[in-house]
C-alpha cells in the first residue's frame, strides 16, 4: 500500500491530505461566519460589491485556513500517490457540510447524512487499496517520465480536446450543456496536478540542499502550473455562473478525479504492479465517494417527508401507526385507574336504593 517513499512517506502524505481537507472545509465556515457578522451590522454585502469583509478577522481566519489547506495539499503530492490525494479532496466537502449544520444552523437532510457516511467509507477503502507509484525521487527521473510516449500522447489528446471544447463546442453548447466547460477544467486539471507533483519533488530536493533553482524543468513546471490554474479558474467560474452549484460540483469532482487518476496512472505507472483486489478496491472506493458527493449535493435542498416514500412503505407505515394506536388504547384500558369504576358501582347502588324507596 505504501508509495515509493516507503510507509513513513506514504503516511505523511495521507496525513497532509486529511489535514488539507479539514482546513479547507473549515475555511468556508469561518468565511461565512464573518460575512454573516457583517450582514448583521448592516455593512455592504460582498455580493453587492462591498469589501467590508477585509476588516473582519473571521474572514481573514478563513482565508488563512484555506491557505494552510492548499499548502498541505500541495505537499501531500510529494509524498503520496495522486490517485490517493485527489479523491480525498472530497472530504473537504464533507467537513464543510457537517460544520455548516453545527455552526450555521443549515439543515443536513437524510440524503446528506447518507452521503457523508458513503464519502467516509469510500475514502477508507481507497486508503486501504491505495496504489504504489513507481519511484520518482528527483527532477531527472521526472524529466524521464515526461518524455514517455504514453504521456506525450495523453497530453496531446488533452490539449487538442480542450481546444476543440473552447473554440468549437463552447460557443455552440457552452450555455446549455454543463459538460463543456467542466470537461475543460477537468482535463487541464490533470496536467496541473502533474505539475504540482513535479514541483513538490523539486521542493524536497531544494530543502535537501540540491541546486534545484538552476534546473530549467522546475521553472517550466511552474509556468505550466500557472497557465493551467488560470484556465481552470476561468472556465469553472463560467460553469458556476451558468449552472447550479449543486449540479456543477459533483460533475466536476467526478470528471476531475477521473482525469487525474488516468494521468497519474500513465505518467507514474501507479497501477502497473497492483493486484486485482487493489484495483477493484480503488475503483469501488472512488465510486462510493462519487455516490456520497452526489447525494450530498443533488438532494441538498430537498426535504425528506413521509410522502416521498414508495406506496408500499407508506402503507406499511400507516399499518404500523394503526397498530401502535391500538396498542396504546389497549394499554390505557389496562392501566385505567379504579376510581371511575368505583364511582360507577356507587352510582348503581344509589339508583337501586332510590327505586326501592319509590316502590315502598
Amino acid at each position: 500500500m505504501a508509495g515509493a517513499a516507503g510507509p513513513p512517506g506514504f503516511y505523511v502524505g495521507l496525513g497532509l491530505a486529511l489535514a488539507s481537507s479539514a482546513f479547507i472545509g473549515s475555511s468556508f465556515i469561518l468565511k461565512k461566519k464573518g460575512l454573516l457578522r457583517l450582514c448583521r451590522r448592516g455593512r455592504t454585502r460582498a455580493g453587492q460589491g462591498g469589501h467590508a469583509y477585509l476588516q473582519e478577522w473571521l474572514w481573514w481566519a478563513g482565508l488563512s485556513c484555506m491557505g494552510v489547506g492548499e499548502a498541505a495539499n500541495f505537499a501531500a503530492y510529494a509524498f503520496a500517490p495522486a490517485t490517493l490525494v485527489t479523491p480525498l479532496g472530497a472530504l473537504s466537502v464533507l467537513v464543510s457540510a457537517v460544520l455548516s449544520s453545527i455552526f450555521l444552523n443549515e439543515q443536513l437532510n437524510v440524503h446528506g447524512k447518507i452521503g457523508c457516511i458513503l464519502s467516509i467509507l469510500g475514502s477508507t477503502v481507497m486508503v486501504i487499496h491505495a496504489p504504489q507509484e513507481e519511484e520518482v525521487s528527483s527532477l531527472e527521473s521526472m524529466a524521464e517520465k515526461l518524455k514517455d510516449p504514453g504521456f506525450i500522447v495523453f497530453a496531446v489528446c488533452v490539449l487538442v480536446s480542450c481546444l476543440l471544447l473552447i473554440f468549437v463546442a463552447g460557443p455552440r453548447y457552452g450555455q446549455s450543456n454543463v459538460l463543456v466547460y467542466v470537461l475543460v477544467c477537468s482535463a487541464i486539471g490533470s496536467l496541473s496536478v502533474s505539475c504540482v507533483k513535479g514541483l513538490g519533488i523539486a521542493l524536497k530536493e531544494l530543502f535537501s540542499g540540491k541546486p534545484v533553482l538552476k534546473e530549467p524543468l522546475g521553472w517550466v513546471l511552474l509556468v505550466c502550473l500557472v497557465i493551467c490554474i488560470s484556465i481552470q479558474i476561468n472556465y469553472l467560474n463560467k460553469a458556476l455562473d451558468i449552472f447550479n452549484t449543486s449540479v456543477v460540483t459533483p460533475i466536476y469532482y467526478v470528471l476531475f478525479t477521473t482525469a487525474v487518476m488516468t494521468c497519474s496512472a500513465i505518467l507514474f505507472k501507479e497501477w502497473q504492479h497492483m493486484v486485482l483486489d487493489n484495483i477493484i478496491g480503488t475503483i469501488s472506493g472512488f465510486l462510493t465517494i462519487v455516490s456520497g458527493i452526489f447525494l450530498l449535493h443533488a438532494f441538498r435542498d430537498m426535504p425528506f417527508t413521509p410522502d416521498l416514500l414508495p406506496l408500499f412503505l407508506q402503507q406499511s407505515r400507516a399499518d404500523l401507526h394503526a397498530s401502535w394506536r391500538s396498542a396504546d388504547r389497549h394499554q390505557s384500558c389496562q392501566h385505567q385507574p379504579l376510581l371511575p369504576s368505583e364511582d360507577k358501582g356507587s352510582q348503581s347502588a344509589e339508583e337501586e336504593e332510590e327505586e326501592e324507596g319509590e316502590s315502598v
